[in-house]
């Protein structure tokens, strides 16, 4: 079963996700994608760990080929936006959505539980550069195949969630 978590930045979708493996398995794995580069991410790492501490998650950093990963059980994955962005600008922008959605269909394939986070970022209506539009065009292309997918698709909103496919 694959269950699909988006929403804006800050929007409590990471918090949902958490609760909701939670109360689903035990000592489920935590799937972290964003690299550690610099001093915000590392902010962003640290209060994802401590939002996660106690709560029997074991954890699996994996940047790249998600595909591959050892996994079983329930898996929780942090998340599709920076899976896509570490593909795109590490493995090469060709072929970088396919790569990322068909690697995280093969996690579902041995998975009893997962759960993918993603972000909403398609509504602000700015241009921005031709490398972010490929960006944004790639990770709405991943979303729309993995919604296609999923059995579960909400949208937290202000901490809200909003079941979009049940």
């Amino acid at each position: 079963m694959m269950v699909m978590i988006t929403g804006g930045a800050a929007s409590g979708k990471s918090q949902f996700a958490e609760d909701f493996i939670c109360a689903r398995c035990k000592n489920p794995l935590y799937i972290a994608t964003m690299r550690p580069f610099g001093e915000e991410a590392d902010i962003r790492i640290s209060r994802h760990r401590r939002q996660r501490a106690g709560r029997g998650f074991l954890t699996l950093e994996r940047y790249t080929d998600i595909g591959s990963a050892d996994v079983s059980g329930c898996a929780l994955l942090e998340c599709v936006s920076n899976l896509l962005s570490n593909e795109m600008f590490e493995v090469g922008f060709n072929g970088a959505a396919e790569r990322t959605a068909e690697g995280i269909l093969s996690l579902n394939e041995r998975l009893e539980l997962l759960v993918v986070v993603t972000n909403e970022i398609f509504s602000d209506g700015i241009k921005y550069p031709p490398e972010t539009e490929e960006y944004i065009k790639n990770l709405a292309a991943v979303n729309r195949t993995l919604s296609a997918m999923a059995d579960k698709v909400i949208e937290v909103v202000c901490g809200i969630p909003v079941f979009i496919k049940e």
